[in-house]
């Protein structure tokens, strides 16, 4: 398949930008008369018009981009959220509502989908700190509003985090292990080197869903392992630093971990076809519309995909005014029992994972191989152990976090590293072989998921400071209680009953994915001027 090759961004940064959208351009219809000519005109809004000869004018429409367009194409790379992706917006969750409506006024039931909305947590605390509620309140208001809606469950990705933890500990212990008999029982940090990836490229049949056992035995070998819930940071990796995939964690994300859930599981439990449920993710991040479009996460056999559909959480807060609803006076619904962490009786409680708003992986993943690679109990916050040293780097997006026995031998060394500046780093040293950290957190975003480029925007700066405002996002993120993922019951229950054997292909099929390097022209289309 091709793909246009029109987007490119002009000037990588850090902080997102509508400079930074991407470039659409008009179609131009050719024709074989030599003789044949015209110009361009621009109107005050924006449009395009086509001057002919004899003085007519046309209106250009423009080129259209799918979203596949978009994420084969090797330019764009943080502004994925200026692109207009139609299938991937509110209008198509009303699309989905209205023909649930006609089904039922037809009598078609095999034309009706069952809706299934999913929170994320760094979404309800975003909203919470715009409307001053607190995450219970957030989170029973949206259920009353998307049940309003026409939705059917309203679901925490809280739950389906719970599953990507577990895996990806799984995985780091599994390469460290794997790792360590290849040196010989060494610390496989100092003498691993970074293989790159031969070729760079998959095949057609490796992409589709489920194709993630080829990578079994290299992969596992590859330290450090580098965290893979920020697509952007993925979507980054594969198109310009195609040897580090390897290093990239191979578990899905938990927005993906949730839609392997309510596709599959759900979906089984219910007896219903996958495709008879539309499953949406409300989600801090742009990016996350095109990790939900990869054909990895597509059903190829029921013609679906894991996640129908993501909205950001100014995408949400849009819905409100579209729909007339003023939040602080909405009513409040019963939490949804499936999926969640929260306890229901005898008074509705909110629980989430320790750690920073970017999901807890390198705490969870921290505590777990630590007790089972070195038999050492650390707390859920492991920066609480007198054995754990924090040292904060150039920048406060920059941590370390090592494990050190009582005479100072490091045990594990960890670090978190957000935004592509500190990216770019660590990437640095992965390939000149002088990177010292067994597992890094990797985020795009200055300040984690709490800064997502799709969260409401802060109060005016005379009120409070940007920098100011993630910190309070973070706070309330961070006021919902952890509790670890093998403490909640209704996931050691799925888990046992879905999964099984985790050293299953099965299990490897619902849990993890695989990347792909994306092919580049000899010319950086970054550099490329327009």
């Amino acid at each position: 398949m091709a793909f246009s090759s029109a987007l490119v961004l002009t000037d990588l940064n850090d902080y997102i930008a509508p400079s930074q959208a991407c470039i659409k351009p008009v179609e131009i219809q050719k024709t074989a008369d030599p003789g044949h000519q015209s110009e361009i005109k621009v109107d005050d809004q924006g449009g395009y018009y086509e001057i002919t000869q004899d003085g007519g004018e046309s209106k250009l429409e423009k080129a259209a981009i799918s979203l596949n367009d978009c994420l084969a194409c090797s330019g764009c790379v943080t502004s994925a959220e200026s692109v207009l992706i139609s299938m991937q917006s509110q209008e198509e969750l009303y699309g989905i509502i209205k023909a649930n409506q006609l089904a039922l006024e037809q009598n078609t039931p095999d034309k009706y989908r069952t809706i299934v909305v999913s929170l994320s947590p760094q979404s309800r605390a975003s909203l919470a700190a715009h409307y001053n509620l607190s995450p219970l309140q957030i989170h029973k208001r949206l259920t009353y509003f998307f049940k309003q809606l026409g939705c059917h469950h309203l679901v925490d990705i809280s739950f389906a985090r719970d599953l990507s933890l577990v895996e990806s500990a799984r995985e780091f212990v599994e390469r460290y292990k794997s790792a360590t008999a290849a040196t010989g029982g060494s610390d496989p940090i100092v003498t691993n080197s970074a293989t790159p990836v031969a070729g760079g490229g998959t095949t057609a049949a490796s992409r589709r869903r489920g194709g993630a056992g080829g990578l079994k035995a290299k992969s596992q070998e590859h330290l450090p392992m580098l965290a893979s819930s920020c697509p952007g940071w993925v979507c980054y990796a594969e198109k310009t630093h195609g040897e580090v995939l390897p290093h990239i964690s191979n578990t899905k994300s938990p927005q993906q971990m949730m839609g392997t859930l309510v596709k599959d599981y759900l979906a089984t439990k219910v007896n219903t076809r996958p495709n008879l449920i539309y499953h949406v993710a409300i989600m801090p991040c742009y990016d996350k519309k095109l990790e939900a479009s990869r054909p990895d996460f597509f059903m190829q056999e029921f013609d679906t995909r894991e996640v129908d559909c993501v909205l950001t959480t100014g995408e949400v807060q849009k819905m409100f005014g579209e729909q007339n609803v003023d939040f602080n006076q909405l009513l409040e619904a019963p939490l949804d029992t499936i999926f969640t962490k929260a306890l229901l009786n005898p008074s509705e409680t909110l629980y989430g994972s320790a750690g920073s708003s970017s999901g807890g992986q390198m705490e969870y993943i921290m505590a777990t191989a630590a007790r089972e690679l070195f038999g050492i109990q650390l707390p859920s916050d492991p920066s609480q152990s007198d054995q754990v040293v924090v040292r904060i780097g150039r920048n406060a997006d920059v941590r370390e976090y090592s494990l050190e026995t009582v005479d100072g031998q490091v045990l594990l060394k960890f670090a978190t590293a957000y935004g592509f500046r500190n990216i770019q780093n660590i990437v640095r040293k992965i390939k000149t072989n002088k990177c010292q950290y067994h597992y890094v957190e990797v985020m795009a975003c200055p300040g984690g998921c709490a800064n997502g480029g799709g969260q409401l925007a802060p109060p005016p700066v005379e009120t409070v400071n940007a920098k100011d405002w993630v910190n309070h996002v973070e706070n309330i993120y961070r006021s919902v209680d952890g509790v670890l993922p093998e403490q909640n019951e209704a996931i050691v229950a799925i888990y046992n009953e879905w999964i099984g054997d985790p050293s299953t292909e099965r299990s490897r099929q619902l849990l993890r994915t695989q990347y792909h390097a994306v092919t580049q022209n000899l010319v950086n289309p970054l550099a490329t001027k327009w």
